[in-house]
């Protein structure tokens, strides 16, 4: 199963439970379905038949003769739809807050025959699955996993949130097509312009690495920081950048951009959150800790980056300018740099929007809508120094919303991905970047990007399979090369030759077919 299809496959999962209570131990035989006033029964039998042969029993009979030819189609692909991952992870993650908020939710739409709330059975049943070597975790092992004779599903749920899906897909691969037009028309209306450098490759400096252990005792925090400074003939101060990892990955994650950057004059501090890392989640999965990451990350990530530069200031400001700096993150970075640029929590969104926003497929909002939970007065995270902001596969739509995101004043790219499905583009980066006005406003679009795309491997991350990273992660990683020296050097580093590179005509020179990228200017207002 291709792993676009992933929150389709969750969602038809979520609605193929129940209740699993302790003791008794017995497989769900049946499946009650309602749709509008009329209620239809199903062995579980008939629809593993159904999926295995697309022959349709008498019993399923009833119910196919009001769905859709589409409808029945889309039954069929997610009921033996297969998903590989370790069962202890999925215990971990479903005991966590955040998995408990999901299955909170969900349990009140899944009910027993009784209806009853399906919350430990959905915990329970998916668990079971997951450890099942044989059936593994699909929709049908889920539902053999109930130990109750009956099962309640709304259907009419059901296909409205499949029909969703389909039509999230649509408009954003509408989207994606107008992007890419008005990409063309710049490109094309553009004055003739050379590209006499590459900036895909490598500068041609040395620079030292090292690694700070800095100790933050107001917040009894203590992080580690990779820092690199380019050796250079000049005595003045290298300009700044600072990465910010992702949910999951660590200080290795963007090591090519790093040194990348680096070797083209620039110093680079890369962080690592201790709460938000890949250690983190190997935590979670070994049961030594039952949060994905804590709310207090929120607050805690940009508030790193603070310290760090206050500790540069002090310590290394001969060699690191730190008075204009870049900020550059993905994901969970990505809103680091967005927090640290001017765009302040919106808790009243979230507080409007989170009761529903499981139904929307986009996961990223477990992570916005943790928010909620933060108990202490939330401090100043915009920083002044910080000049310029590059944010990959951003989480914006509802933790900001278009006040907070128009409020930022300072030059921001965003990089978007057309498959991701985590921060899926069109609510997270594309309609966001309508809130931001010219100058010095872009968005790149990776077309078949994901949100893993742009992340190097490296020994702390958790493994992904090829079909998440995405076609070719050098060719995304290439780009970010690109596009961080040239907007950096413009931005940051004082280098007028490269603004020409941040556009549409240079982004179509170094495209690969293979996931192609694009580039647009912030006039180009994108529906």
């Amino acid at each position: 199963m291709k792993m676009r299809w992933l929150p389709r496959f969750l969602g038809m999962v979520i609605i193929n439970g129940s209740l699993l209570w302790g003791g008794v131990v017995q497989a769900a035989e049946t499946i009650v379905f309602s749709i509008s006033a009329l209620e239809f029964s199903i062995a579980v039998d008939s629809l593993a038949h159904y999926a295995q042969t697309g022959k349709i029993k008498p019993d399923l009979s009833d119910v196919a003769a009001h769905l859709s030819d589409e409808q029945l189609t889309q039954l069929r692909e997610v009921l033996d739809a297969r998903v590989d991952v370790d069962p202890v992870v999925v215990s971990q993650f479903l005991y966590s807050p955040q998995g408990e908020a999901v299955l909170g939710e969900i349990g009140e739409l899944i009910l027993t025959r009784k209806r009853q709330s399906g919350f430990y059975a959905l915990r329970s049943a998916l668990i079971l699955a997951a450890a099942d070597p044989e059936g593994g975790l699909t929709p049908l092992n889920v539902m053999r996993k109930f130990p109750v004779d009956g099962i309640r599903i709304d259907s009419t749920f059901a296909f409205d949130l499949m029909g969703q899906v389909g039509r999230n897909i649509a408009d954003t691969q509408v989207a994606i097509a107008t992007i890419e037009q008005q990409a063309q028309q710049q490109a094309a209306t553009a004055p003739d312009t050379s590209f006499p450098l590459d900036l895909r490759q490598a500068g041609s400096l040395e620079f030292e690495q090292s690694t700070l252990i800095l100790n933050d005792l107001e917040r009894e925090r203590i992080f580690s920081v990779d820092l690199y400074v380019p050796r250079t003939a000049t005595v003045q101060p290298a300009p700044l950048v600072i990465i910010s990892h992702g949910l999951g990955s660590d200080r290795s994650t963007f090591v090519y951009l790093a040194r990348h950057l680096a070797s083209h004059g620039f110093a680079v501090a890369v962080p690592e959150h201790p709460g938000s890392n890949a250690a983190q989640i190997q935590a979670l999965a070994a049961g030594t800790t039952n949060e994905l990451t804590p709310p207090s990350e929120l607050v805690d990530r940009p508030l790193d980056v603070q310290f760090l530069l206050d500790h540069l200031a002090t310590k290394y400001s001969d060699r690191v300018r730190t008075q204009t700096v870049g900020v550059i993150g993905q994901s969970f970075g990505a809103y680091t740099a967005l927090a640290l640029a001017g765009a302040e929590l919106n808790l009243p969104r979230l507080a409007d929007t989170c009761p529903q926003a499981l139904y929307t497929l986009n996961w990223s909002l477990v992570l916005q809508c943790s928010a909620l939970k933060l108990t202490e007065p939330i401090p100043t995270l915009q920083d002044e120094r910080v000049a310029a902001v590059v944010a990959i596969n951003p989480l914006t739509s509802q933790i900001f919303g278009p006040e907070q995101l128009s409020a930022i004043t300072i030059p921001v790219l965003l990089i978007s991905g057309g498959a991701d499905t985590v921060t899926p583009a069109l609510p997270e980066q594309i309609q966001p970047f309508n809130l931001f006005s010219p100058p010095n406003r872009y968005l790149a679009l990776l077309s078949q990007g994901t949100h893993f795309s742009t992340l190097a491997e490296s020994d702390g991350d958790i493994p992904l399979p090829s079909a998440v990273l995405g076609p070719d992660p050098t060719i995304a990683q290439a780009y970010v090369r690109a596009l961080g020296l040239g907007f950096f050097g413009s931005t940051v580093a004082g280098r007028s030759e490269l603004q020409t590179y941040l556009s549409a005509s240079y982004a179509a020179q170094i495209s690969n077919t293979v996931n192609r990228l694009s580039l647009v200017e912030a006039q180009a207002q994108v529906e």
